[in-house]
């Protein structure tokens, strides 16, 4: 499955850029991700807890950063398994960030594959709740640079 979008952010590019590649700021824009542990300077482990549907998945996610060229591109490689059931969990994110106008517009894509239980669910319920895992973090990123935010808080 294939997800794409646009994210709009009232501040300068530099300043988002800096925020995303904090990964403590980064995992707590993410609803349910919890006990983030870097492994080195580019890999960490996480878990992610979600709801889809009527079933609470939990995921131990290692990410792994593969690109980064400051301040425009973010590219990861996020392989796990959920925590109970036969499965497994790919994925490859990008992401670019380009200047407009006093702000920056974030454009990123995610290829993920989806095996065992989870697979099984159907696309239709998964890219439902992935619209609305990117409409929260569109608004936690938001609140972060909202005037008045305070810029050391994550």
């Amino acid at each position: 499955m294939k997800f794409s979008g646009e994210i709009a952010v009232a501040a300068p590019r530099d300043a988002v850029f800096a925020k995303l590649q904090d990964i403590h700021f980064f995992a707590s824009c993410i609803d349910g991700v919890r006990d983030l542990a870097p492994l080195d300077e580019k890999r960490f482990d996480a878990v992610l807890e979600t709801k889809v549907a009527y079933m609470t998945f939990k995921f131990k996610v290692t990410v792994e950063l593969t690109e980064v060229v400051a301040p425009e591109l973010i590219a990861a490689k996020i392989e796990g398994a959920p925590m109970g059931l036969v499965g497994r969990l790919t994925a490859t994110s990008s992401t670019r960030l380009s200047e407009s106008g006093d702000g920056t517009t974030i454009r990123y894509e995610i290829d993920t594959a989806l095996t065992g239980k989870l697979g099984s669910i159907g696309q239709p319920v998964l890219k439902a709740k992935a619209k609305d895992m990117e409409k929260q973090f569109a608004k936690n990123l938001g609140a972060a640079f909202a005037p008045g935010a305070v810029q050391g808080a994550a």
